[in-house]
């Protein structure tokens, strides 16, 4: 058959149903359209232009495209590709970038046969796309803005600046990442390239009893298979606890249904996955454990040698029970959270090849959120000292904490090591949603009192978290529940108890919030039960109760400086009363991870040309914009053009730093970088660049000050974390009980970037609000009901209420500038915020998430 290809004839005698993106990707080397979830049609970011239509390339077969024109974005012509990118970084409408090139697809096709589409009809266009980043907002305008200018066929002009802290700078690479042409590990292919395929638990708890790969390594195109004997390494891995094989061997027990068997590898990905499915285990299947209270039973069957408890925190202040029978006002209540997938519309890939400079060694090609913690459990595995692994980070479409963990960068890695090529190694969607870690469901057992004039006497909580198979980061995250368990308010006494416990079900681990918007949905619901029973004003009492400086945070941390909340209070105060049904919520976050760790940052920033400046750091870039910020600090710092930077994330660099989690990453190598910028600034003030070519300046930050909670440091001063975030969260609801419009007012510290700032907090609105009313991962025996990406209920553009940002600038005293992280604080009191306006709405206080909102026309008799 015949089809045009970006204006070029083709012609095609192959599988008529072989699926168009298979085709563009592997045949024409086109990978702008991206892979995120074949075949399961759900995402949108494999959306190319056919005919006059925005088709799906995942599940639109060849034979569809016979006689037609196919196209894109590099057969948009130079005219629309510059409107288009320049569009979409001028508004901020793109920030991982994974699901941009087939949102610009369908934004062309919209726009070819209706030049002047409203906002309401774009969104509606964009139904088929799911974005995890941006909340959909800046995506419209983009789009809006694009379509003005070629219906006046004019030109939209590239952004620029001089990239000073506090611009509109354009994020760094993005006219790339808009087009598709900026690669993802995925789109990466290696000369001698072969593929990797693993086997899975197909039972959440069951002992190994045999394996035969026998069929499997007849297969025709097999190049090896491996199993747990075959790690050269330690085979146990883990950010914090090693308790997580990277395969499970034959008379041992799984865990979960993502533990993997065996692997393979082979000449091509559908070899290796057929040859995966001809590999028989013989299971002697066991009852799973997946309740969190059964866990903890005496009789329950151990899921680790140590037991089902994996860590519990407590905070204790003052004496609770005579604090409470004092008090005017108690609540009390039971609140549920739910598992919750990431969504990042990258699913997890890597590639792994043996070192092409040093003997015996391994490179590999990441998405991870942290290289320095791959390199350290790769190099475990395979029996390496470090130097002999080296990680390269890909920017990646997206993480959100579910990156943090090692999926298949130990696999690709051990392949390639053994076999002595080139591997990479894909999870298709439904594999990724099985095989990393989740959100935390948590149990929140709320006592909260008040005196007669509304100010808060004390808490008692009791926190259950199910943190799934294997430890990863589950005891931090509960910890980070106890430390927040107060949230944005002073309570004097304290009794709080938070316990990870080990179940049969998927992982839990790291995903924005980190534990805290659990806690604060409890926390604020509390706070507006305390203020119907007492009749108090529900902004009064939490300006009344907010912390400010001198005030405590639940693990007693007096707060010295930059506490912003009554800030953000003041902010939302006549929306609030002004609205007829309205929901507030107070959150605090903090930034880094502190607890008594230490974490800092390093930095290289080296001349490499009069015309070229490299910094080299260790964070992972993942849409939050970290490789602009750290443009903007070194413009802010030497008045250089911010065309002279580029940034680079290798292990190979030195600049070691830890995972990229914790709104952390801004301020520590913010501040690593003025260290090294001084240096810099100074030599630039006797000498040019030319004469400084090949001069390197490093830089470093070190925070080595903060406590464990309970226990203070030499002063007597508890400081768990150096860095907080504040926020308050208004939403408003129509007359039916729809959620109309959030308003969301964030202490920044300092707003480094408006237009990121703006992105991070309307994406993380997106997310809090999928939290509140729609998202969950349900498990039934341990597995998901689902492993569809569309059943997760994740909200799609026409979903979406009006978003109204509101920046605040309290300086923090440690942050550069006094900024002050907001990737997670984002969707900290969303869901607070939402079951308050929906008790206004009904009265119906709602204490289990997802919660589920009046349906549109239903009569309410009752109102708050």
């Amino acid at each position: 058959m015949q089809f045009t290809l970006n204006g070029q004839e083709r012609t095609y005698d192959g599988d008529p149903e072989l699926p168009l993106l298979r085709y563009l990707r592997e045949v024409e080397g086109i990978t702008s359209p991206k892979d995120g979830c074949a075949p399961q049609a759900a995402c949108g970011c494999c959306a190319v232009q056919v005919g006059e239509k925005a088709l799906l390339a995942c599940v639109t077969p060849m034979k569809k495209v016979a006689g037609v024109a196919v196209r894109t974005t590099e057969g948009l012509g130079a005219y629309r590709q510059a409107v288009f990118a320049n569009a979409f970084v001028e508004k901020g409408g793109v920030q991982c970038g994974f699901c941009i090139p087939g949102i610009v697809m369908q934004a062309n096709a919209l726009i070819d046969k209706n030049p002047s589409p409203s906002r309401d009809e774009i969104a509606k266009a964009l139904t088929p796309h799911l974005c995890r980043c941006t909340g959909y907002k800046k995506i419209v305008e983009a789009i809006e803005y694009a379509a003005a200018a070629i219906r006046a066929e004019e030109e939209v002009p590239r952004p620029t600046s001089s990239g000073k802290v506090g611009e509109r700078h354009p994020r760094y690479d993005a006219h790339r990442l808009v087009l598709g042409q900026r690669p993802y590990v995925a789109d990466m292919s290696l000369p001698g390239m072969k593929f990797g395929a693993l086997k899975f638990s197909a039972h959440p708890r069951a002992r190994v009893v045999g394996m035969d790969t026998s069929a499997a390594a007849a297969l025709p195109g097999v190049l090896g298979i491996f199993t747990a004997a075959d790690i050269p390494g330690e085979r146990a891995i883990g950010l914090i606890k090693q308790d997580w094989p990277l395969m499970v061997a034959v008379g041992e027990t799984t865990r979960y249904i993502g533990d993997v068997l065996a692997g393979v590898a082979a000449e091509s990905e559908e070899i290796a996955r057929h040859a995966v499915n001809l590999i028989e285990v013989e299971y002697e299947a066991l009852p799973p454990v997946t309740d969190a209270f059964a866990a903890l039973q005496p009789n329950a069957p151990a899921i680790h040698l140590g037991g089902n408890l994996l860590s519990k925190t407590v905070i204790q202040r003052g004496d609770v029970a005579r604090a409470l029978a004092a008090s005017a006002y108690v609540v009390s209540g039971r609140y549920q959270t739910q598992t919750i997938e990431h969504g990042f519309m990258e699913p997890e890939c890597c590639i792994a090849r043996p070192h092409p400079t040093v003997a015996g060694g391994v490179e590999l090609f990441s998405q991870s959120q942290g290289v320095y913690e791959d390199q350290k459990q790769v190099a475990k595995l395979l029996g390496l000292p470090l130097e002999k692994v080296r990680v390269e980070l890909v920017p990646n479409g997206g993480g959100f904490g579910g990156k943090e963990d090692l999926s298949v960068q130990g696999h690709a890695a051990l392949f390639a090591h053994l076999l002595q090529m080139p591997v990479k190694v894909t999870l298709t969607r439904a594999e990724s949603i099985n095989m990393h870690p989740k959100r935390h469901p948590l149990t929140l057992d709320y006592t909260l009192a008040c005196d007669e004039h509304g100010k808060l006497t004390a808490l008692r909580a009791r926190i259950v978290g199910d943190t799934g198979a294997y430890a990863s980061v589950g005891m931090k995250v509960l910890e980070r529940a106890a430390g927040h368990a107060t949230g944005a308010y002073h309570v004097p006494v304290v009794d709080i108890e938070s316990t990870a416990v080990y179940t049969n079900n998927i992982p839990n681990g790291a995903m924005r919030g980190f534990g805290v918007n659990q806690a604060v949905f409890a926390m604020e619901s509390c706070v507006d039960e305390l203020c119907k029973q007492g009749g108090f004003d529900r902004w009064q009492f939490r300006w009344d109760n907010a912390l400010r400086e001198g005030s405590m945070t639940a693990t007693g941390q007096v707060l010295t400086g930059g506490v912003g909340v009554r800030a953000t209070l003041e902010a939302v105060r006549e929306r609030f009363y002004a609205a007829r049904y309205a929901g507030l919520g107070c959150g605090i976050k903090n930034t880094g991870i502190g607890n008594g760790m230490p974490e800092a940052a390093s930095v290289r920033v080296t001349v490499a040309a009069p015309d070229r400046i490299l910094i080299e750091h260790g964070w992972t870039e993942m849409g939050q914009g970290i490789n602009t910020m750290a443009v903007q600090v070194l413009c802010q710092e030497t008045g250089l053009d911010p065309d002279l930077f580029v940034v680079q994330t290798d292990t190979d660099a030195g600049a070691v730093t830890g995972m990229t989690t914790a709104s952390r990453a801004t301020s520590l190598l913010g501040n690593a970088l003025i260290d090294a910028a001084a240096r810099l600034r100074a030599d630039l003030a006797q000498s040019s660049l030319a004469d400084l070519v090949g001069k390197v300046y490093w830089g470093e930050w070190v925070v080595d000050w903060t406590t464990k909670p309970g226990h203070p440091n030499e002063a007597g001063d508890e400081i768990t974390h150096y860095s907080y975030s504040y926020a308050t969260q208004l939403v408003i609801l129509d007359d039916e009980g729809q959620v109309q419009q959030i308003i969301a007012a964030h202490d920044a510290g300092r707003i480094v970037n408006p237009t990121l700032f703006e992105g991070q907090i309307e994406g993380s609105l997106h997310m809090g609000l999928g939290y509140a009313l729609s998202e969950e991962l349900a498990l039934v025996d341990g597995r998901p009901k689902s492993d569809m990406l569309r059943q997760c209920g994740i909200l799609r553009a026409k979903e979406m209420p009006e978003l109204e940002v509101i920046g605040v600038e309290v300086s923090d005293p440690h942050g550069p500038y006094g900024l002050k992280g907001v990737g997670e604080i984002g969707l900290v009191p969303t869901a607070g915020a939402v079951a308050n306006a929906l008790a206004q709405f009904d009265g119906v206080r709602r204490t289990k998430l997802p919660m589920r909102a009046p349906r549109r026309g239903q009569r309410v008799t009752t109102v708050a």
